[in-house]
């Protein structure tokens, strides 16, 4: 393993997991990239449940069964806040008809990251397939090899 070179990739919730855990290791991850991150995560919880009393033991959640534990994390969580401490380039890419979650979330995110460009896919919603898949794939091909350390 080349430590020089410790590039993290997510995708919707591990966007926002690969954005908190390059904020939380500055010195060790070189790069992100970030394909539809869901930053909207803390404002569903919001909008789903007025306080943690109400989240219930578990729930049926984005294709998934989580606990409450999930939702207790991010009552009052600000993401913004904490992704602003990584500094160096990140790569988001995000479709522009994505139906759960908004381009906005990563909009906003672009005025806390100091390097950071955004890609938009025309036309592609969440999750990426066909011609949109493999213009990710291109542009994350091309992000990886111009901006590995030597």
């Amino acid at each position: 393993m080349d430590s020089r070179n410790i590039f993290l990739l997510g995708a919707s919730q591990g966007g926002v997991v690969s954005a908190i855990t390059a904020a939380d290791n500055v010195d060790d991850v070189a790069e992100a990239v970030l394909l539809y991150p869901a930053f909207v995560l803390v404002d569903y919880t919001m909008e789903q449940y007025s306080s943690v009393d109400e989240v219930p033991e578990s729930s049926f959640h984005l294709f998934m069964t989580v606990g409450k534990t999930y939702f207790e994390k991010l009552f009052d969580y600000d993401v913004y806040g904490h992704i602003q401490n990584y500094n160096k380039d990140i790569l988001p890419i995000h479709g522009d008809r994505d139906g759960i979650v908004p381009l906005s979330y990563y909009q906003r995110a672009l005025g806390v990251y100091p390097s950071a460009e955004l890609e938009v896919i025309p036309g592609a919603g969440h999750g990426f397939h066909g011609d949109a898949a493999q213009q990710a794939i291109d542009k994350m091909s091309e992000y990886f090899s111009s901006h590995l350390n030597h």
